[in-house]
């Protein structure tokens, strides 16, 4: 516990505000320097870190990660199934857990118009449940591996770019009606 302090200390605050600006720090970077502080037991926990949750809930050895994945495994679960039904296909049932709030965000991300204003919708629903579930204490290992979650949505969401995006799905389209006439 001792040395988180000092991790801790070394990991700047993140924000996605600025679309173009640059994070004070990467992935890489955040998990070498946990490398260096954290127990192998938590390190353990931490290389398995990712922002796609298992398909089937496993203990992680985090109280939060279990939250986490839970949250994140629903939400995906729910945007299959709203998916599903927007083309008339059936998806199967969604797990137990997944609560009215994540089955309406999932509507309404798939309601957009625009697929760059859905995934910034989703980003900002997923970092206001991260915010409610992290630890409150912030020099917890769970602090910890909370920020990593948190890194890793902004640094996902900065790789959208909304004239590549354009470009790509100009092509998409029209290599689609290209084969169908």
């Amino acid at each position: 516990m001792a040395n988180q302090y000092y991790l801790v200390s070394q990991l700047p605050d993140i924000s996605a505000a600025g679309e173009k600006s640059t994070l004070p720090i990467t992935e890489k970077y955040y998990r070498d320097l946990c490398s260096r502080f954290l127990d192998s037991e938590s390190l353990a926990v931490l290389n398995q870190l990712s922002l796609e949750a298992p398909r089937t809930a496993v203990k992680t050895g985090s109280a939060f990660l279990d939250k986490w994945y839970e949250f994140e495994r629903c939400l995906r679960y729910a945007l299959c199934q709203v998916r599903a039904q927007k083309m008339k296909k059936d998806f199967g049932p969604m797990p137990v857990s997944c609560t009215q709030d994540i089955i309406q965000a999932a509507r309404t991300a798939v309601g957009m118009d625009s697929p760059l204003s859905a995934e910034q919708f989703l980003f900002e629903y997923r970092i206001s449940v991260l915010n409610d579930i992290q630890p409150l204490d912030s020099f917890s290992v769970d602090a910890v591996f909370a920020y990593g979650i948190r890194l890793m949505l902004v640094e996902r969401m900065k790789k959208f770019d909304k004239e590549k995006g354009t470009d790509s799905y100009h092509k998409i389209y029209d290599t689609i009606l290209g084969e169908t006439i």
